[in-house]
């Protein structure tokens, strides 16, 4: 079953100095934490708070690519994880044709927010990422997670390296 979220928003991991977008299911306020990279937080970034860049960046010219052929983004699903890394697929439409491309996530979720199409998230990643291992070292990775617990709305949505 996949499980529509929104992103709620962007916040680097104190540790790592990594960003992280959280994936959040509105019905149940589950978190889905991904660590992602910092172009993509920043193309991310810039559509959460409405940010125009004078010239297309990497993932407005893919959208307006997309727009142009005609191609329909009708959902990204982040599908699987293993080893501590997350998949997603990009569904589309193309003149009555389904296409599904692989993607990382982050790139999925940056040009799902540019052509307003859903994001959904498997039910079992959602599982699974409750058992990752996000450091080798528990009493850190404990922390991690107590910290991402912790966040407030208004730790949220400042993105800053």
């Amino acid at each position: 079953m996949d499980i529509e979220m929104k992103v709620r928003g962007l916040v680097v991991d104190p540790m790592s100095k990594m960003p992280i977008v959280l994936l959040e299911d509105a019905s149940s306020e589950r978190v889905l934490p991904i660590w992602i990279g910092v172009f993509e937080a920043n193309a991310i970034a810039l559509v959460i708070e409405n940010i125009d860049t004078p010239r297309p960046m990497t993932h407005d010219l893919f959208k307006n690519m997309l727009d142009k052929a005609g191609i329909v983004i009708d959902k990204v699903v982040v599908n699987d994880v293993q080893n501590n890394t997350f998949y997603a697929l990009i569904h589309c439409q193309h003149q009555g044709r389904r296409i599904v491309i692989d993607s990382r996530p982050s790139d999925a979720i940056a040009l799902a927010l540019r052509m307003k199409s859903p994001i959904y998230v498997r039910d079992e990643v959602v599982k699974l990422s409750h058992s990752l291992k996000l450091d080798e070292n528990l009493e850190t990775s404990e922390k991690i997670m107590k910290w991402l617990e912790s966040l407030r709305p208004e730790d949220l949505g400042k993105y800053k390296m």
